[in-house]
């Protein structure tokens, strides 16, 4: 994976894969913070929640790295009443899917706990879910469900695309008194990047933007921040200037630097990592619309998972997911290029991609899942 300013790579710095900034995340927390324990089910297992738990059993003992049965409603339940206690439990779910059974434990305790005591109460948690495809695990092991968690008042939702975010946001997370779902793609943790060594968490403020531009504002999120800094990219040498943005926070959304981008380009394309239907992308269009009707050259659009299932097959996973030459596409759409330059600029970004796994994980993945 590319660097996620599209630069090359500086050899003088220092290079992680997202699973091992993860990883020195939760050491450094650790070591600093005796209150922060991590549970989950395959937390003790030697392939480490890909990669992302490597070492910390041997590093802290099984007093805190703590392996948890399939009972994820109730051991979460058990991570909300430490939190309320004082600690700083830090809870995996390999699947976004396993926290759906601890979703009345997370919406109905965890987000409101600090509101219905009128502020006595805090629960500093954070939700570790992994999302993303890979070997045809379809429907119910394939899913983005970050509008769900996001759609709940008094949950934060973090969505990191890069080795330096996973490490930064998630230090963050955990220095944060409230619950934090953070999503990862499972993708990012394959992601290199320069990553600092300190212990520096990074705040929860929202969006980056990784490239300027003055023709079109794009705004994506955790691993479609990869293939949209793709295309920006292959657009940029075809003189079509894109403003990208990293959106890395979807709640606390704070839009008012992609509003301020949106009023200056007039167009405006948003990349879902999951459904573009009740995803981030139509809040944030919602509020573009509201705010910058003005200002818009060209109704903004959407891009996103249809509304169907996660396929299984590769047949099917071909024309399922969004990818660099589809958000090249829609650019080229949204700006009026000529139909030869959008041509050739699919061409050129299909190139690029005929040697990666569309549906398979990296070659570097051994499972268990």
């Amino acid at each position: 994976m590319p660097e996620v300013d599209g630069k090359p790579k500086d050899r003088s710095k220092r290079i992680l894969t997202g699973a091992q900034a993860i990883v020195e995340a939760t050491e450094q927390a650790m070591e600093r913070h005796p209150e922060v324990f991590l549970l989950g089910e395959g937390a003790q297992d030697p392939k480490g929640i890909f990669g992302t738990t490597t070492g910390l059993l041997e590093r802290f003992g099984p007093q805190r790295v703590m392996e948890m049965p399939l009972a994820e409603n109730a051991f979460t339940g058990m991570a909300i009443g430490a939190a309320l206690m004082g600690q700083r439990p830090l809870v995996v779910h390999q699947r976004v899917e396993f926290s759906l059974l601890a979703m009345e434990q997370l919406l109905n305790n965890a987000a409101k706990m600090h509101y219905v005591s009128g502020g006595k109460h805090r629960v500093p948690l954070v939700i570790r879910v992994v999302v993303g495809r890979g070997w045809g695990q379809g429907p119910a092991h394939s899913q983005s469900l970050e509008s769900l968690f996001s759609a709940v008042p008094g949950l934060k939702v973090v969505l990191p695309s890069n080795a330096a975010d996973l490490k930064g946001l998630l230090l963050g997370a955990i220095e944060d008194d409230n619950p934090v779902v953070f999503i990862e793609h499972r993708w990012t943790h394959y992601a290199t990047g320069h990553v600092p060594p300190g212990y520096a968490p990074l705040p929860l403020d929202g969006p980056r933007r990784l490239r300027e531009g003055g023709d079109v504002t794009v705004v994506a999120s955790s691993y479609m921040t990869l293939e949209a800094l793709q295309a920006a990219n292959a657009l940029a040498n075809q003189g079509i200037g894109v403003d990208l943005f990293d959106l890395r926070v979807a709640r606390p959304l704070q839009l008012a630097e992609i509003l301020a981008s949106v009023a200056r380009t007039g167009r405006l394309l948003t990349v879902d990592l999951g459904s573009s239907s009740f995803g981030l992308g139509a809040e944030i269009v919602a509020r573009a619309a509201s705010e910058t009707f003005d200002s818009l050259k060209a109704a903004p659009r959407r891009l996103g998972l249809p509304d169907h299932p996660t396929p299984s097959s590769r047949a099917l996973a071909e024309v399922f997911y969004i990818r660099s030459p589809q958000i090249g596409a829609a650019i080229c759409d949204l700006v009026g290029a000529k139909p030869e330059l959008r041509g050739q600029l699919e061409e050129e970004l299909q190139a690029g991609r005929d040697d990666l796994p569309l549906d398979i994980p990296h070659p570097s993945f051994k499972g268990p899942f």
